[in-house]
């Protein structure tokens, strides 16, 4: 039984930073400042895939945040996922305006069905979450919204170029079937953990206006935050 409940906390809290291994913390200090000690930045891909939305990311994919992504996506540290969603809020405020008003809604991109059942667990989505209570906690008026759904499988993406990558997920999202009707004069913003190419948030971006037009439903067009991008995905460092 002790074996049995320590292997669980191991998953839950882990024994070690998640970004450099650290013993006694999920996350120490100077890991969370490069997850989300900086402020989150306009980010566009090279080339940029049509229909991809605005997108802001809290941090380049690199070094502690690759571990952390990984760690929690992977390896199922669950305990990693408040951080996460801290610095996936801290991108959501950089793509709502301080002047909006109304709910925000959170739309995750949904991970493959295969990935769930092999990781026990939808890591974007436990994400997601966590980023919600977070802006809930600091005053704005967000919720999750998980109203995408995979239409077909669709192949592993590692390897993919992005134009194959943008083939790949072509036509693979839509709606859930009623749930347009949510999404009528809200600020939705499109969350995930990584952009790299963008051809899943363009595709997401896709299917939600699609909806919006089916219903006539006066989508605002989403947005996108993420925690991570490649460095040089960051316009800032283009310039």
């Amino acid at each position: 039984m002790r074996g049995w409940w320590q292997e669980i906390a191991g998953l839950v809290l882990p024994a070690a930073c998640g970004g450099c291994g650290v013993p006694r913390t999920p996350l120490c200090e100077g890991c969370a400042r490069e997850l989300y000690g900086s402020a989150a930045r306009r980010a566009r891909p090279v080339p940029t895939l049509p229909g991809l939305p605005e997108v802001f990311a809290s941090a380049p994919y690199a070094d502690a945040v690759r571990a952390v992504l990984l760690a929690h996506k992977e390896r199922g540290a669950l305990g990693l996922a408040r951080p996460l969603g801290i610095a996936l809020a801290g991108a959501v405020r950089a793509v709502v305006p301080r002047t909006a008003e109304g709910p925000v809604l959170l739309v995750p991109v949904p991970s493959a069905r295969r990935a769930v059942r092999a990781r026990g667990q939808d890591a974007t989505r436990r994400m997601a979450l966590a980023a919600a209570a977070e802006l809930r906690r600091t005053g704005c008026q967000a919720r999750l919204l998980p109203v995408l759904r995979q239409r077909r499988e669709v192949a592993d993406q590692s390897a993919l170029t992005a134009p194959e990558r943008a083939a790949n997920m072509a036509g693979a999202l839509v709606v859930a079937p009623g749930a347009g009707r949510l999404l009528t004069g809200a600020r939705t913003v499109l969350v995930d953990d990584l952009m790299t190419t963008g051809a899943t948030l363009a595709e997401a971006s896709r299917a939600l206006r699609a909806a919006s037009e089916e219903r006539f439903s006066g989508l605002i067009p989403p947005r996108a935050a993420v925690v991570a991008v490649p460095p040089m995905s960051f316009e800032i460092n283009r310039n």
